[in-house]
């Protein structure tokens, strides 16, 4: 007999970034939204100025990223918003500059265990789908990165 498949919830992940740890399951939901939405910005940044061998790949990458960031975190934020039935508050934190393609990897490494921490503690599993399908594009964003040149 097969067992059955459960959700896969890392628990021991934490970012390094203030405002994740801790906090309640709002402030650290809306913490997690800003941050999509300025990462968009970042690798938008970073997709301009990507050059040397390998930079029209980075380029191409980094431009599906940039879109696909911005439509998560709002998903995220409405999805989060209706399930609880309360309006997030947001502050106020400017974009991460990104001088570098290893810069880029380095940060989506960062919010990948951002959305892991932010999935360790939501009750909702419709969110936590929602954060799965952030994670698959950081990941695929993170491969062709890191492997096509």
């Amino acid at each position: 007999m097969e067992t059955p498949r459960l959700l896969k919830r890392n628990t021991t992940t934490s970012t390094p970034e203030k405002g994740y740890v801790g906090g309640s399951i709002e402030q650290t939901t809306a913490a997690c939204v800003s941050e999509l939405m300025n990462a968009g910005t970042s690798f938008h940044k970073l997709h301009l100025k990507v050059t040397g061998i390998g930079s029209f790949s980075a380029h191409k990458a980094l431009n599906e990223l940039y879109d696909a960031l911005p439509e998560h975190a709002d998903a995220l934020a409405e999805g989060y918003q209706g399930a609880a039935e309360v309006l997030l508050k947001y502050n106020e934190v400017a974009p991460k500059t990104l001088n570098t393609v290893e810069d880029g990897l380095g940060y989506i490494r960062m919010l990948i265990d951002m959305v892991d921490g932010l999935q360790s503690k939501m009750p909702y599993s419709e969110i936590v789908n929602e954060l799965d399908t952030v994670k698959s594009t950081l990941n695929s964003a993170k491969y062709k990165l890191k492997f096509l040149k």
